[in-house]
């Protein structure tokens, strides 16, 4: 940007540059065209902002809420597959021997890469938008096998048991190749190469598959390589590392596919993505979009693991192969190695500050092992970056880069944080070693970087895409920090009496996005009924976080109605508008503001009504409590006559119906300040994390015990973050996890309390002010419990998991 072009912020009204010739148009305004409807005060809200029942809450405790696997009971003819996957990290499959297994009593079909109803097309199981920005490297079915789970044939029988037995009896042969795990070697000239000529179709910015290199991306703000050079500055740099950690869905990844008496494909499945995932199988199997229905039943957890097509395809190959429904459930197992799991990541921080502590540079380097295949690869790691730097848009020199690498190692997709959360443990354990090394205040030097409102983002537009530069026009920092202070005791931290106890607070900032910026898109519809009541349909996805609730809140605020007089129905396809789908913390902002678009839409058509039935006029006429009312003479009519009125009335009738669709350049970010009070054993360094503060500012909670039930799940993971082992692999790149017992979940009474505050913002680009919650406390207890660390007994730790034999490691290191 040049000077000319720079946007000055006074105090929170962003003053216009002085253009030469003729005044410009500022492409990113602070004061933002914002509805009268949108910003109500607390005490003018109805619905929004209110502790309303979750909409499935009785259904779920009671066992009446229908998941996938529920669906079986309503096809007596139901098949069911499994699946076999290669045994070894790399190789070729030379022979399927599938007589045995075809032999087996009640086997209906067994598929290998040569059967006819599996497609040879390659895709991305990647959910997103299109074009899509993830290699097509997948086939349903593998000859050339890249990991230790590749699937390379299917079997479809009249029981589980025996669909487990049939394909345990499929004998595979390999031609066995040299492999490679770790994403360092993995770029070594002489490293077995994962992908050959001609394997890869839709290929991403950067690629090196001669050096099993996915993707690069790189991006630059200002001089950084200049400003790390200086003389007057002081360099510090640190790496650190994550783990492979796995989403633990209760639900595993379950889909139901058949044909229905249309001829068309029907799906049932556990997804986050229904419409993304109809694209993806339409162009797998060639199959025409409008012949193929997905419909998502209630999902029991997603957490970015069901933003994939990951087990769809075989269902519906078994499906077309012997014509009746086929269901297929993942095992716990494949859970944790043939489905998908967070990128374990090195991060390298390098900042450059002067003496008097301001930071003149930023470099942040990531290097992410995307596995076998490189779905969500590229945007993951640009999260790494475009996600927590901008959290210090005064630091004037900023450079970004990653280096995405394929190794034999199981696949990795989204997760919760996409991103974030390597970035952030890197950044924010980085500043505080630099604050301490200093002498400074840790939360003093951040504050004297950090993100107010008035701010225009460039850091996040330095990579382009969902980064775009962004004015910032909602931002609660600050009380973030006073508030999640006072709640840890910050400035009371009292030591324990035993000589060998130490205890130490820590803390660490967090931003996210709301939605990715003019690449998405909500739709919904509003169908009023005779009675006065409404069918909401929408294609917004709920997997368990409450968003139909929310929905619902925010239609039944613009109709001035209970939310019990709304029925809503989501994420089908065939029946619910076009919905890009639950990730990058879009649902309520992009959703809930099509909702709220349809929700007024009808609400005009209510008032016209209302005024033929009242004989006053539209502008005099409001909604509120189950009618539509005049403010001028108190006079009201129901909703229900109103209803009743418009499809029964004697002269002109109508069905009142409304539409709203939205996307948006807009991704406002929410924050977060994380802290953490620990006691360390100086002699064993076992550690005791007492208390978890986190104080969200997610503009305006939609419905605050929803909100602080995702601030508190996020919280568990990130905490689960920074002290489990994750998923752990053998030397061949074996998943060494099978079960929760393996794979150690921190349980209830493993982890510590959890104090959620949600301070209020108002967001005015969000529906009634609302921004995202769910994902910006993920990010945030590894670097603020390596920071607490560091306060109690001088010792860093940056491999994830903070354990307390590497803390004894580091206390031995220092006392020799």
């Amino acid at each position: 940007m040049s000077d000319d072009e720079t946007v000055e912020a006074d105090g929170g009204t962003a003053s216009q540059p002085e253009g030469v010739g003729e005044e410009r148009v500022e492409e990113h305004p602070l004061e933002w065209d914002e509805p009268a409807n949108n910003d109500l005060s607390p005490g003018e809200r109805d619905s929004v902002s209110q502790r309303a029942e979750k909409y499935d809450d009785r259904k779920l405790v009671t066992g009446q809420a229908k998941y996938t696997a529920d669906y079986e009971e309503r096809y007596p003819d139901l098949a069911y597959a499994a699946v076999v996957r290669s045994e070894i990290p790399h190789g070729r499959v030379t022979d399927i021997d599938t007589s045995a297994a075809e032999a087996m009593d009640g086997v209906a079909a067994v598929l290998t890469p040569d059967s006819d109803a599996v497609p040879d097309a390659k895709y991305t199981s990647a959910g997103q938008s299109y074009p899509e920005p993830s290699p097509w490297d997948m086939h349903v079915l593998n000859e050339h096998v890249r990991y230790v789970g590749d699937p390379v044939a299917a079997v479809a029988a009249e029981d589980a048991e025996t669909a487990r037995a049939a394909a345990d009896a499929v004998d595979v042969s390999y031609e066995a190749y040299d492999y490679v795990t770790d994403p360092e070697a993995a770029f070594d000239a002489d490293a077995p190469q994962l992908f050959g000529e001609d394997e890869v179709e839709n290929e991403i910015v950067g690629h090196d598959y001669d050096r099993n290199r996915m993707a690069s991306i790189e991006g630059e703000l200002g001089d950084p390589e200049s400003a790390l050079d200086g003389d007057d500055v002081h360099v510090h740099e640190t790496e650190w590392e994550t783990i492979r950690q796995s989403h633990a869905n209760v639900e595993k990844h379950t889909s139901l596919a058949y044909c229905n008496e249309d001829d068309r494909h029907v799906l049932v499945t556990s997804t986050q993505v229904p419409n993304h995932t109809r694209r993806q199988l339409a162009h797998l199997f060639d199959i025409p979009i409008r012949d193929i229905r997905v419909k998502k039943p209630r999902v029991g957890g997603g957490f970015g693991g069901k933003q994939a097509m990951v087990v769809e395809p075989i269902p519906l190959a078994l499906s077309l192969e012997i014509d009746r429904p086929v269901l297929y459930e993942a095992t716990r197992e494949e859970e944790f190695y043939a489905m998908r799991s967070r990128h374990p990541m090195k991060v390298r921080a390098k900042t450059a500050v002067t003496d008097d502590g301001d930071i003149a540079a930023i470099d942040i380097y990531a290097l992410s092992n995307t596995g076998a295949y490189g779905s969500h690869g590229m945007t993951v790691a640009g999260n790494v970056g475009s996600k927590p730097l901008p959290l210090y848009s005064k630091v004037p020199n900023v450079h970004f880069e990653a280096d995405i690498v394929h190794t034999n190692t199981p696949q990795t997709g989204a997760m919760r944080g996409y991103g974030a959360p390597q970035g952030t443990l890197a950044l924010e354990g980085h500043l505080d070693e630099v604050a301490r090394d200093l002498d400074l205040d840790p939360v003093e030097f951040r504050q004297r970087h950090y993100m107010e409102v008035g701010d225009l983002d460039e850091i996040a537009g330095m990579m382009g895409g969902e980064g775009a530069e962004r004015r910032i026009r909602s931002c609660g920092l600050d009380e973030c920090i006073e508030r999640g202070k006072a709640a840890i005791g910050w400035d009371d931290v009292e030591q324990p009496e035993e000589d060998h106890l130490h205890r130490g607070v820590g803390m660490a900032l967090s931003a996210q996005g709301t939605g990715v910026a003019g690449d998405e898109l909500g739709a919904a519809q509003l169908m009023m009924n005779e009675d006065g009541s409404f069918h909401l349909q929408v294609g917004g996805v709920d997997i368990g976080t409450g968003a139909d609730t929310a929905f619902l809140q925010i239609a039944a605020e613009v109709l001035g109605c209970d939310e019990e007089q709304i029925v809503v129905r989501s994420s089908d396809t065939d029946v619910t508008p076009f919905d890009y789908g639950a990730y990058a913390s879009s649902t309520t902002y992009i959703s809930g503001m099509a909702v709220k678009k349809a929700a007024e839409d009808a609400r005009e058509r209510i008032l016209e009504w209302g005024a033929k039935l009242l004989d006053e006029p539209v502008a005099d006429l409001d909604t509120g409590d189950g009618t539509v009312y005049s403010e001028e003479t108190g006079d009201s009519v129901t909703l229900e006559d109103i209803g009743y009125e418009a499809a029964y009335g004697d002269e002109e009738r109508e069905h009142i119906l409304g539409k709203g669709t939205h996307c948006t350049e807009e991704s406002p970010p929410p924050f977060a300040a994380q802290f953490v009070d620990v006691t360390v054993n100086e002699e064993t360094g076992e550690f005791d994390v007492h208390k978890l503060v986190v104080a969200v500012d997610c503009g305006v909670a939609i419905n605050p015990g929803m909100a602080e039930g995702q601030v508190e799940g996020a919280n568990h993971m990130s905490y689960e973050l920074a002290v489990s082992e994750g998923i752990t692999l053998d030397e061949a790149g074996r998943a060494e996890v099978s079960d929760f017992d393996e794979y150690h979940l921190p349980s209830a009474t493993e982890t510590p309390p959890i104090e959620s505050i949600l301070v209020e913002t108002h967001e005015p680009t969000g529906p009634f002010g609302a921004k995202s919650v769910a994902e910006v406390p993920t990010n945030t207890v590894p670097p603020a419990l390596s920071n607490a660390v560091r306060d109690a007994v001088g010792v860093r730790i940056r491999e994830m998991p903070i354990t307390a034999e590497k803390i004894r490691a580091k206390l031995d290191e220092r006392e020799h």
